[in-house]
């Protein structure tokens, strides 16, 4: 249970997916611009990644990796499809968001209008990919561990798009240079942010 908090905590704070890897990026530039509407894509993201990263895990473990096959015959000891890993993670990928997709067009549609096109765009957000790849890269012993990843990297990531959007809402009411206004003073408070969470990297895990 430590091992699990442990990946949990490392996952948020330590690795975090914006401000230690930069990935997924764009939606978090495009999207927060409020925290009503980073709210609702970080959730999303928390729970596509939730459920994408173990289940990428299974598919690893007694799919795609050499000797995974053996649980179907001993016939099968040298077969390796882990070749296939790219395709069949986005594969998944694509699937989930477009069932996230469906259910928020249906039960919130005001939040999937104002998300627009960044809702599908979660299929190509690096970060879903990059959870699914660095859990095959880190080789976790479990699926506990796995879901202790994935659920600790969509938690990183909601805390930054909702922390960014805070932020935003607050500044647009502060006299900011022209030539940083937007995206450019987003750039700076990001870096900064960035190195705030480097701090965490002191905690003893």
């Amino acid at each position: 249970m430590e091992n699990l908090v442990n990946i949990f905590i490392k996952s948020v704070f330590i690795d975090n997916m914006i401000f230690a890897y930069f990935l997924g990026m764009c939606s978090y530039l495009a999207v927060s611009k409020t925290v009503k509407t980073s709210t609702g894509l970080g959730l999303a993201v928390i729970f596509v990644l939730g459920f994408t990263v173990p289940v990428s895990y299974l598919i690893e473990n007694y799919l795609l990796k050499e000797g995974a096959l053996v649980w179907l015959s001993e016939s099968f000891a040298d077969v390796d499809l882990s070749f296939l890993s790219f395709i069949i993670f986005i594969a998944l990928i694509a699937s989930m968001v477009q069932l996230v997709e469906m259910v928020i067009e249906k039960f919130s549609p005001a939040l999937y209008s104002s998300l627009g096109i960044f809702l599908p765009l979660i299929a190509v957000n690096c970060a879903i990919l990059g959870g699914a790849l660095f859990m095959q890269e880190r080789a976790y012993n479990n699926i506990g561990e796995a879901t202790a990843f994935a659920l600790g990297s969509g938690v990183g990531w909601f805390l930054a798009i909702v922390g960014i959007a805070a932020i935003r809402e607050k500044i647009r009411y502060s006299n900011i240079p022209d030539p940083l206004k937007g995206l450019g003073i987003t750039f700076i408070i990001t870096g900064l942010m960035g190195i705030a969470f480097m701090g965490f990297m002191g905690i003893k895990l």
